[in-house]
């Protein structure tokens, strides 16, 4: 066989491959998720789940403390320390942890619902209250890229629990019902006259074109930490 032949045998081999490679990476992304981004966000998931045992194990400032013991109720001192987790945290940091037992989902929270954001884990809404503080709470996420925490997000049935934990309390939603919306429906997360919890994701898999949108009332709060502290 001359160098040509050899050549030529070995790059067709090498486009074999590759085009098969890439078959497999559609294949697993069509049924389950891009394998990529899937490796990607589990690490960075590792390395949030470090963050977030460490901001648990933070204490109060001697002036948060102070206020602490101000507030009569552990509803206002789980409000208080929302507010200024809310104001503290940086963009993409760890801030808490979903779990939806329906689609067997538990992630670590991120603040921020930005691309960099996203990329880690289901993220806060910007400019919403984090839990615990009154409104209405917005968490996004992916269903076919970095992990895919919200998949299965099509899934989930009215009375289905999400429960979401913080540093200050557990707080845990019923599902009420799921929409699908245009992505500029930002009324979905005004506030209404109890407390809520907004998911959200693409919709349908593979598109963006609208938004497939979960709305859970709070039906539980149990405080946690600092926000136990003795008035």
């Amino acid at each position: 066989m001359t160098p040509t032949r050899r050549a030529l045998r070995g790059l067709s081999t090498v486009l074999i491959i590759s085009g098969v490679l890439m078959l497999a990476d559609a294949g697993l992304t069509l049924v389950w998720q891009e394998p990529v981004s899937a490796v990607y966000a589990s690490v960075v998931q590792g390395g949030l789940g470090d963050d977030l045992r460490k901001l648990e194990r933070a204490t109060p400032s001697s002036l948060e403390l102070a206020a602490l013991r101000k507030l009569a109720t552990e509803k206002r001192r789980m409000a208080f320390l929302a507010r200024r987790m809310r104001t503290d945290l940086d963009r993409g940091a760890a801030a808490g942890r979903i779990k939806i037992d329906r689609i067997k989902a538990n992630y670590v929270l991120v603040n921020g619902s930005d691309q960099d954001s996203l990329r880690k884990g289901p993220g806060i809404y910007d400019d919403v209250p984090f839990p615990g503080a009154p409104g209405t709470t917005a968490i996004a996420g992916h269903r076919t890229t970095y992990g895919a925490p919200f998949r299965n997000v099509d899934k989930i049935k009215p009375g289905d629990e999400v429960v979401v934990e913080m540093r200050y309390g557990t707080f845990t939603y019923e599902v009420e019902k799921t929409q699908i919306v245009k992505p500029t429906a930002l009324e979905v997360i005004r506030r209404v006259s109890y407390d809520r919890l907004v998911l959200s994701a693409c919709h349908p898999l593979y598109s963006a074109e609208k938004r497939i949108i979960v709305f859970a009332r709070l039906v539980a709060a149990q405080a946690d930490g600092a926000a136990r502290i003795s008035a």
